[in-house]
This record gives C-alpha cells, structure tokens and sequence, in this order.
C-alpha cells in the first residue's frame, strides 16, 4: 500500500517551548491508525499539522502528494469539542452542511445553511451522510438538544459529507459513555473499509481492538504494532503503570 501522508522532520513549538520534535511517519492509505500519547504530549498539535492548519517549524509534511495546506479538501475533521455554543440555534441538518461550505459551485456556499436550502446535490449529501451514522430521525432537531452520543455521530456526519479520503478524529469518545464507545468505533471499523481513519485516543486498551496500528506520541514519535504495545511501552510514554492490553481482534 502507498503512504498518502508522509512526515519527515518535522517539529514544532508553541513560543520557545518545543511540542513534537522530529517526527517521522509514514501513513498508507486504507490503514485506521492510533494515535496515544498524554496530555500535552503533541496529538491535537498533530492533527493540525495534517490538516494543515499549522505550519512545521522545520521539516516536511505531504498528504496525497501535495502540501498539507493543499489538502484539506480531502480530508474530514471530527474536533473534539464542536467548533460552536451547544445553544446556538442551528438544527442538525443545518451542522451537516457545515461540511459542504467551499465545495463546488451551487449551494455549496454559506448561504445554504439557511432554511429551504435542502434541495440539490448538497441535501441529497447530508441525508446520505446522516443515515451513514444513523442519525437520519436527527435532521430536524436543534443542535443543543442532543446528547453527547448523538452529537458525536452528527460531528461525524459534518464530516463524512464532504466525501473525504481521510478521516481525522481527535478523541470522538471523550465525553460519552462506554456503549457509545463502541457504537463509534463500529462505524469508523465499516467507514475503514473504503476510507484512511486516523483517530485520537487516551483509551489505548481499547482502540487496540480496532486500529492496526499504535503511534505513540510524547513530543517524539514511534510507532508500534498493535499487538506490540504492552505494558512496558504504556509506562515508557506516560511515566506510569498501566495494566497489559488485552486484544480481541
């Protein structure tokens, strides 16, 4: 498989304090990568990196081949924290569409987000990407109405619409429950099959029962096999005892 993200180099530093320093990493295309680390270890700055929405201070970022800031378009983005107020009043259907804004001609423009815009191709994609997570019987309620669970399907849907090659999630499942969990880790397992998942995660024992493989992140990089990451390498890269990984592929 070719790599359609290639990291060489690359660091980089909020002010005079150094976040990732020369990361290397290679990411092939259909792969669902994990990425672990503690807090303030470089993870979200990562992403950002990817997205292109930070520069490296040195070293190269490509993504399909491309630089990063040339990208986007080709990448979905699930924050982890909506980038708007629970209370602003804006319905489901409405966030969705976010996710169509600078694409094409047409009611790909910000305009479209107004009611009575749900016609053309761009409604037709929001349906799509709502029944994808099922969240369709979601369209119509107001965004601040929904639980953390369901909100996190309809980030997933904002980002699904713009029919991405990659994924990019920066911790999906902080703030929902076990069950949830799990539901969105289905998901992001079948959407793996025809698109690139690079996730976020603290729940290391649990995202190994998905991903292929492990890149841990504590301001430097390595990566490891999922079946490779035990106890031994968790204590190295948060300094603390965790118990071992059990697998169940």
């Amino acid at each position: 498989m070719s790599s359609i993200i290639d990291i060489q180099g690359v660091s980089f530093s909020y002010d005079y304090s150094p976040t990732l320093s020369q990361i290397d990493l290679k990411v092939a295309e259909g792969e669902f990568l994990g990425i672990v680390g503690p807090n303030a270890g470089g993870k979200s700055t990562l992403l950002k990196l990817i997205l292109g929405l930070l520069r490296p201070q040195s070293g190269t970022i490509r993504v399909f081949n491309r630089p990063a800031s040339q990208a986007s378009r080709l990448l979905g983005y699930v924050p982890q924290y909506p980038s708007f107020p629970r209370d602003f009043p804006i319905t489901v259907e409405q966030v969705v569409r976010m996710g169509r804004l600078g694409l094409g001609q047409g009611e790909g423009r910000w305009w479209a987000l107004w009611p009575g815009r749900g016609s053309g191709a761009d409604g037709d994609a929001v349906r799509r990407a709502l029944a994808e997570v099922e969240a369709g019987g979601l369209a119509k309620r107001q965004i601040g109405s929904l639980s953390g669970g369901q909100l996190q399907r309809v980030l997933l849907a904002r980002a699904l619409v713009g029919q991405p090659r990659v994924l990019i999630l920066d911790e999906p499942t902080a703030n929902i429950d076990q069950r949830m969990e799990g539901e969105i880790f289905d998901l992001l397992k079948g959407l793996n099959e025809r698109m690139t998942i690079l996730v976020v995660s603290h729940d290391v024992a649990f995202i190994s029962r998905y991903v292929s493989r492990v890149a841990c992140i504590n301001q430097t990089l390595v990566c490891h096999q999922t079946e490779a990451v035990d106890g031994e390498v968790i204590q190295d890269l948060y300094g603390e005892s965790v118990r071992m990984i059990a697998h169940a592929h």
